[in-house]
């Protein structure tokens, strides 16, 4: 059965929502949402950049040497692995019980070659992704963004809205190894997991915008005047490895699914898995240190 969703894991490191699509190609309805279910493991463009800055700052190193960049593609490489592992043992598990059935066969029919047609690649490729991005943008990303400078420039008191529910979340995020500014930056980017970091980034310096830094050195020293440890890197990674799928990728299960239930199942599945797995890292290192 693992062979099945081979196809539609490959797609999901480019995008989950895409996986989710691909899940079409299983036959079967019960494995299809067992692929459906899992695809959020795999970790996507969005994420693998939160990965790899915290593999290079707190792992490897910040120099640019060729061994460090051997030694961090290694390293991502097993995160990978830890992702694929899960999507294999999650499946296994919910086969065995909520999602119990019969196996079936797995045959992928190629279909006959044909000359591409430029003009309608063009013309489809405006409509079915040009478009939809720009519908994405108009209906979530805009008003997230909204939200976000809202929350980062109104301020209650002598602190933020950002602040102050980040102060609010601090005690639930130190028990997974986090704390409330990395728990609210996931709340905050679930519209697109590339807006996580920054949004760390911009309530540590309380800045009231999102930016950038030239050199991940120059990071570093910001997440350590933090409080930043190793433990808190590796909670962080693990969350964003395990964690609910954004926005699209929610907007297209429940396309796929047309069900409301397996949506949600699909939003609390890898978020609690996740959470144990934060908890018991977390804590388990705390009683060595």
């Amino acid at each position: 059965m693992a062979f099945k969703y081979q196809p539609t894991m490959c797609m999901g490191f480019g995008c989950n929502a895409a996986g989710v699509v691909g899940c079409r190609i299983i036959d079967s309805p019960r494995e299809r949402l067992i692929g459906i279910l899992t695809n959020n493991f795999v970790p996507c463009n969005g994420r693998f950049p939160t990965l790899i800055a915290i593999l290079t700052m707190f792992f490897i190193g910040t120099s640019a040497g060729g061994f460090e960049s051997i030694l961090s593609a290694l390293l991502l490489t097993l995160v990978i692995l830890l992702g694929v592992g899960m999507t294999f043992a999650v499946s296994r598990l919910l086969s065995k019980t909520i999602l119990k059935g019969v196996l079936s066969s797995f045959t992928l029919e190629l279909p006959p070659y044909r000359r591409p047609q430029i003009g309608r690649i063009i013309v489809r490729s405006i409509f079915d992704r040009t478009l939809f991005v720009l519908g994405r943008a108009i209906a979530v990303a805009a008003p997230a963004g909204l939200l976000i400078w809202i929350m980062a420039n109104v301020t209650v008191g002598d602190y933020t809205l950002l602040a102050h529910c980040s102060g609010f979340l601090d005690p639930f995020a130190r028990l997974f190894g986090m704390d409330g500014v990395i728990l609210l930056a996931f709340i905050l980017g679930f519209p697109a997991n590339e807006i996580v970091f920054p949004i760390i980034i911009m309530a540590y310096m309380s800045t009231g915008s999102i930016m950038e830094f030239e050199r991940l050195s120059d990071l570093r020293e910001l997440l350590v005047a933090n409080d930043w440890t190793w433990i808190t890197a590796v909670s962080t990674m693990l969350f964003s490895l395990m964690h609910w799928p954004c926005s699209t990728s929610c907007l297209t299960i429940q396309k796929e699914t047309k069900s409301l239930k397996w949506t949600a199942v699909s939003l609390a599945l890898p978020t609690l898995i996740g959470m144990v797995a934060c908890f018991v890292f977390a804590n388990g290192a705390r009683l060595f240190l």
